[in-house]
């Protein structure tokens, strides 16, 4: 038996090349949208692809399989619940489908979306899709109401816990993905091990439900349009960007380093670095699908990746990109021990731009507090004007692209880069650092409420 994973550091995303070498075939299954990979790797190991088989229709990134029907003529097979607006091949639980001497057994796994299927290879392995993680299941607010969802996956993970233990589990997931909430990083894992450690093989129904139908994690931002892409019609292939001389009217997305952007950017640019970590969900949280945009990046081939992944999320509005120096703008930043002097002395104005959960569970006292996916409308009304703005988050990356946006509001953002809360709190803990004082009046409330 073939098979290959591949896995999307970015968005979190894992697809799969799965056939027989000895009979030259294979299929993918949820092929991201640049398809090239799987076409190498094919090629390499001289199997011909003949099918996609898609586990559900994705909310969080655009599926090859368009390209696939489009470029190379390939049939794409999905449960019929999906209502596809493409010609497609329809999946029933129980179904066996056969590549070489490789059989691909269906089951039906809704709860994700009620279209959702789940695919047994050669009886060795699953590949779960959307339903169950490595250490979670998904998240089941995105198609359905979400305690119906939950209750549909409560049953289906079970449907598949009745797997041999030794079956291997390779996921639609892994950490990084806004699709669960705890998932590992690990990409793998086996059916007895799930079957010991993760709640949603553990939990009862009731406690399962009140668990998953609350997800705390924000919904992708581009959920409803990524849907209506990948129910169709197909999405061919973009024409590549081109490199121009000045970025015009649109909206700059400065892709380059944090320290980069700050030694010097375009007028108004916008901080979303490449190297950061979750590029392309949070550029999705700052852009609008229809806004016009001129990347900045430090080379053509920053510019070519930063473009696949905003694709793989269904942002195509990119009119090319530059390769300008640093730009005349500057951005004043600090580091971690800078601010705790500040702090210190009473004098620092701080906006926690980290999520609800991550702010929960290592509290910034004193701090005003905002998603940095909020800020791109109006800053939060806790904030001085008149004072500069530090923002901090977990590293340096969301604090840069906070600052940005502020500063295009007219705020003299400074971001913390090098480091983020856990450094901050532990310098403040050092002997000879003192507590920070409890927030002013009215701070403490706004921050919570933001």
């Amino acid at each position: 038996m073939l098979f290959r994973q591949f896995v999307d550091d970015d968005l979190g995303c894992a697809s799969y090349l799965v056939g027989d070498a000895a009979a030259g075939e294979a299929v993918v299954v949820d092929p991201a949208f640049a398809i090239e990979p799987y076409l190498d790797a094919a090629a390499r190991e001289g199997v011909r692809i003949v099918r996609v088989l898609e586990t559900h229709t994705h909310a969080d990134h655009l599926s090859g399989h368009g390209r696939f029907a489009l470029e190379h003529g390939l049939p794409v097979s999905v449960h019929p619940l999906a209502r596809p607006e493409y010609p497609f091949d329809p999946l029933r639980d129980g179904q066996e489908l056969r590549v070489g001497d490789v059989a691909i057994r269906v089951v039906h796994t809704p709860g994700h979306r009620p279209e959702h299927c789940a695919f047994v290879v050669g009886g060795e392995l699953v590949l779960t899709g959307d339903s169950l993680f490595v250490g979670d299941a998904a998240r089941p607010d995105l198609a359905i109401e979400a305690r119906a969802g939950a209750a549909d996956l409560h049953r289906s993970v079970r449907r598949l816990a009745e797997l041999p233990d030794e079956v291997v589990v390779y996921p639609g997931h892994v950490s990084g993905s806004l699709c669960g909430t705890n998932m590992s990083e690990e990409r793998s894992t086996s059916i007895g091990r799930e079957k010991r450690t993760n709640f949603a093989l553990r939990a009862a129904l009731h406690d399962f439900v009140e668990e998953s139908a609350s997800p705390r994690t924000p919904k992708p931002p581009t959920t409803e349009r990524v849907v209506g892409l990948n129910r169709g019609p197909w999405v061919g292939a973009l024409p590549p960007l081109a490199e121009l001389a000045e970025p015009g009217d649109a909206l700059v997305l400065d892709v380059r380093p944090v320290e980069r952007f700050a030694a010097g950017h375009l007028p108004g640019a916008v901080s979303v670095a490449l190297d950061g970590g979750s590029f392309a969900t949070r550029a999705a949280f700052v852009l609008d699908p229809a806004e016009p945009v001129v990347l900045h990046a430090a080379s053509a081939g920053d510019a070519a990746e930063a473009r696949r992944l905003l694709a793989a999320v269904g942002l195509f509005e990119q009119r090319g990109y530059v390769l300008a120096g640093d730009g005349p703008e500057r951005s004043e930043t600090v580091t971690v021990p800078e601010l705790a002097r500040l702090r210190e002395r009473d004098v620092a104005q701080v906006l926690d731009v980290r999520e609800e959960t991550e702010r929960e569970e290592t509290p910034l006292p004193g701090a005003a507090w905002a998603p940095y996916r909020t800020l791109r409308v109006a800053p939060p009304g806790a904030l001085d004007p008149g004072r500069p703005v530090y923002t901090i988050c977990a590293s340096g990356a969301r604090a840069s692209l906070a600052a940005s946006l502020l500063a295009r509001q007219g705020l003299d953002a400074r971001p913390v880069l090098g480091g983020g809360v856990a450094e901050l709190l532990s310098e403040g803990a050092r002997p000879g650092s003192r507590a920070p004082r409890a927030p002013r009046s009215g701070a403490g409330s706004a921050a919570r409420s933001s």
